[in-house]
């Protein structure tokens, strides 16, 4: 819970805004509360800082270390009402750059000289995982170009793509049974999947034509598919390959060419 200055002291608050105003640091006695004021001259404590206990005002504190509220709350950046907190650090002298928490809302007006220059710790080199071995040889679903490369973490490229012309056939990459052949998943067309086990699956998308269903065994090379367009700006066929469900990149696992 944030405390302010109490109630009595709202109206030195005010009177201390005017006064901060008129370039004085006079602050007088609050009669009414039969506190001593704090001192017409502040004496800084260099280094010392005090936090703020739950009660405490900007008032007390300053009060308590002889200290004027208005240096108190300049020191540390703060602006009227003098909003405190509890748990808050306070400094009680004059500082640079660095403040009392939170930060505060303005620059201060402390030395200006530009702190040292750290050398930035080189970043660590990125984790490489070794792919996982399928146990089996992969072949390229189809002839065209590469025009789409797998990205991790990207959802819309979770393969590869490769351009070609309409009707051209796509191939099984592995021996498997199709689990899948329609055009119920959005983004992928005319879409086949192959299970090639039970941890490995490959999805050919964007087709003009699927030539196989669900359940049927086929074979590496053979014909699943008629390249085409189906949820895609051109012809291309959209292969991934998937181990337990997640995407890996198509490319570590198909011969080069």
């Amino acid at each position: 819970m944030r405390h302010t200055i109490g109630f009595r002291s709202l109206a030195l608050g005010a009177a201390l805004a005017v006064i901060a105003g008129c370039s004085s640091t006079v602050v007088r006695e609050n009669a009414s509360s039969g506190r001593p004021a704090p001192p017409r001259v502040s004496t800084p404590k260099p280094g010392a800082t005090t936090l703020v206990q739950r009660g405490d005002t900007l008032y007390s504190i300053a009060t308590r270390n002889g200290i004027s509220v208005l240096d108190l709350a300049s020191w540390n950046s703060l602006a009227p009402p003098y909003t405190i907190y509890p748990g808050q650090r306070l400094r009680l002298y004059p500082g640079g750059s660095r403040s009392a928490s939170p930060p505060p809302s303005r620059p201060s007006t402390g030395s200006t000289a530009a702190p040292p220059r750290q050398t930035p710790r080189p970043a660590p080199p990125p984790v490489v995982t070794a792919p996982p071995a399928s146990g089996f040889a992969w072949r390229w679903p189809a002839d065209g170009s590469l025009v789409g490369r797998f990205v991790t973490g990207e959802p819309t490229k979770q393969g590869i793509d490769i351009a070609g012309s309409e009707g051209a056939p796509v191939r099984a990459a592995a021996d498997g049974t199709v689990v899948y052949s329609g055009a119920g998943l959005v983004g992928y067309g005319e879409l086949v999947i192959i299970k090639h086990n039970e941890q490995w699956l490959s999805a050919y998308g964007h087709n003009r034509k699927r030539l196989v269903n669900e359940g049927q065994l086929v074979k590496a090379g053979q014909t699943i598919a008629e390249m085409g367009h189906s949820g895609a700006p051109r012809d291309m066929l959209h292969f991934e390959i998937r181990y337990t469900g997640k995407p890996v990149d198509p490319l570590l696992y198909l011969p080069a060419r």
